[in-house]
């Protein structure tokens, strides 16, 4: 089998037979896929509508489990995955019609551990068609590198849909998703780049990011929001272990050592930019700064950049990195902006 395509779902039903549909219009036979759907103890009818598909097509496969969260729901498919390829899907996300077929190709002709591609954000629910000339694609021209030279040499994309991965490649480098928290995708991404020694990127157009109100990372529910402030903290000093295991013996370490510093310090930015949203008590937050102080991921020294250089991250940058001035700024926004969250505790 050449694919395994691992759907984690949870309450899903609007979504989930658009993102089956467009996984199944594709120009590779049935026996060469499967799509595994991972219900993670849906509420609704998520695991109804995974049935009455999975009765149509034989290539279709439900693992249904008890809630234990995105980084859980793709672990359990892993581990029940039979292709040379993987493929996560969010099921709020859809595939370009007819792609597949291409993408499978141009990894398999050049063994590569992770296939990168083009994503293209969207709000419309039936753009199947790929904006790639398919037929005038050069595989051959697309150079494969180390996942460190990738990172050094690009702003890559933190979400692992974003990438096909050899399954034979990610069981021996013996990493998984972490399981309930969010950013699984942030940590693993580099920590299986760095592995890699035959990744490549194709100028094909498969993937459809659908820009969705509520998303998992949009919510502002109180709970929800708190837990993904506590969530990016965590994933801050996970990174900080990362990049103790890059080694600076040339410049390309030094340039993939560098970014990843940066996206450390990016998810201190957006976490501050949520705890000034918030209406945790600004108390709260010299503690944790303390704590990123201790890993240089505060200040934010190594933010703006070819990465992330917009005047709004410039201006916000100047501001967290003076405390006598980010708290009372947080004060004065707060009064401006209806908070998204309770005061807790």
């Amino acid at each position: 089998m050449r694919l395994s395509i691992i759907l984690p779902t949870y309450n899903m039903e609007k979504y989930l037979p658009r993102c089956l549909n467009s996984l199944l219009e594709q120009d590779i036979p049935k026996r060469d896929y499967e799509i595994i759907i991972v219900n993670d103890e849906s509420k609704d009818n998520t695991l109804q509508i995974a049935k009455e598909y999975q009765r149509k097509y034989d290539n279709i496969v439900i693992c249904d489990k008890e809630n234990g969260g995105a980084g859980a729901a793709r672990n359990s498919g892993l581990k029940m995955a039979k292709g040379k390829y993987i493929h996560f899907v969010d099921p709020d996300d859809y595939i370009a019609r007819n792609v597949y077929g291409t993408l499978l190709h141009f990894a398999e002709e050049k063994e590569l551990d992770i296939a990168a591609f083009i994503f293209t954000k969207t709000k419309r629910t039936d753009w199947f068609e790929t904006n790639t000339n398919i037929e005038e694609l050069n595989i051959d021209g697309a150079p494969v590198i180390t996942g460190t030279e990738y990172i050094a040499n690009n702003n890559y994309r933190n979400t692992v849909w974003w990438y096909l991965i050899d399954r034979k490649f990610i069981e021996n480098t013996g990493l998984s998703f972490i399981e309930g928290r969010w950013m699984e995708d942030s940590i693993l991404t580099p920590q299986l780049f760095m592995k890699a020694q035959r990744m490549a990127r194709l100028p094909l157009d498969v993937y459809r990011y659908m820009i969705t109100p509520n998303s998992a990372m949009t919510s502002k529910e109180p709970e929800h929001y708190h837990k993904l402030i506590s969530d990016i903290e965590n994933a801050t000093f996970v990174f900080d272990g990362i990049l103790k295991q890059i080694p600076e013996n040339d410049s390309v370490s030094k340039k993939c050592k560098s970014r990843i510093k940066t996206r450390q310090q990016s998810f201190v930015f957006f976490l501050l930019v949520r705890l000034m949203k918030s209406r945790l008590p600004i108390q709260y937050i010299p503690e944790k700064l303390e704590g990123f102080k201790k890993i240089n991921a505060y200040p934010l020294n190594n933010f703006v950049g070819k990465d992330f250089n917009g005047l709004g991250y410039r201006i916000l940058t100047k501001i967290f990195n003076k405390e006598k001035l980010m708290y009372p700024f947080m004060h004065f926004f707060r009064g401006l902006y209806r908070p998204a969250t309770k005061l807790i505790g």
